[in-house]
């Protein structure tokens, strides 16, 4: 008997893994975030399953599910909604069946930035303008963020970020990237990626507050912030040059160097 901590994907059905699908259909006890994971993913569990919405239960009702599920000998599907090591909050499941000495298994997901950036069509590192991506999120009810993870101390990098659970601090988001990414900085608010009832907002940090108060959009939405996606003339990566050189294209083809001072 296993729990599989299952990645559902963003939203759309057919974005889980075949991994996950096919684990969904096959366990007997299944467990879903139904707030944030579509009813038609559970409904491929087998016919007489065991399938529960978690969304009102806490931590040891949910707990107590699996340990009864490893008492009758069946596997669990725990199904969490995009990946479930963003934010899953299954570390805390994982501690409790350690703790009981039952096996577990995460299957990963499609997580929801990565969905949301194949939606409107973005690259999130393009050369010369952004190499790093930061998933981050802000001060909420559910939990502080450590020190040192603060959005002014992240802003220093000028990565392109995704934040997360952070539609209700605008305010402080802006207050917090403004002197370091500028005020014109492009933001681009995605609610809901893959849902029949998607949206995506593109503004800038000046006027993102307004515009989501407009849309009236007030959970489930992730903030890309970053000058990826400004529209401007992209540097081409070298991987594709046809004189740069790798192990799988123009092998023992080198572009002129200076020499090598130590050599």
């Amino acid at each position: 008997m296993s729990v599989y901590f299952i990645g559902a994907g963003p939203g759309a059905p057919d974005l889980i893994t075949v991994r996950g699908q096919k684990l969904i259909q096959s366990c007997m006890t299944c467990l879903y975030a139904g707030s944030l994971v579509p009813k038609e993913i559970v409904e491929q569990a087998p016919k007489n399953a065991l399938v529960m919405d978690t969304a009102p239960m806490h931590l040891e009702e949910i707990v107590a599910q699996m340990l009864e599920a490893h008492e009758r000998g069946e596997d669990v599907a725990r199904v969490h909604s995009g990946d479930p090591s963003i934010y899953g909050a299954i570390g805390e499941q994982m501690q409790a069946l350690k703790l009981a000495n039952i096996p577990f298994e995460i299957i990963p997901g499609v997580p929801a930035f990565a969905a949301a950036a194949a939606k409107i069509g973005a690259e999130l590192t393009l050369p010369g303008i952004a190499q790093t991506i930061i998933i981050t999120r802000t001060q909420g009810k559910a939990s502080d963020m450590p020190k040192g993870e603060e959005l002014a101390t992240l802003a220093q990098s000028g990565a392109t970020l995704a934040i997360h659970l952070s539609i209700r601090n605008l305010s402080h988001i802006k207050r917090e990237l403004t002197p370091f990414y500028g005020g014109d900085c492009p933001v681009v608010i995605a609610y809901r990626a893959t849902w029949p009832d998607e949206k995506f907002i593109h503004t800038n940090l000046d006027e993102m507050a307004k515009k989501v108060r407009e849309q009236k959009i007030t959970r489930t939405a992730l903030i890309f912030v970053g000058r990826v996606f400004e529209d401007q003339k992209i540097t081409p990566s070298s991987l594709y040059d046809s004189d740069f050189a790798h192990i799988l294209r123009n092998q023992g083809k080198k572009r002129d160097r200076a020499p090598d001072p130590g050599s």
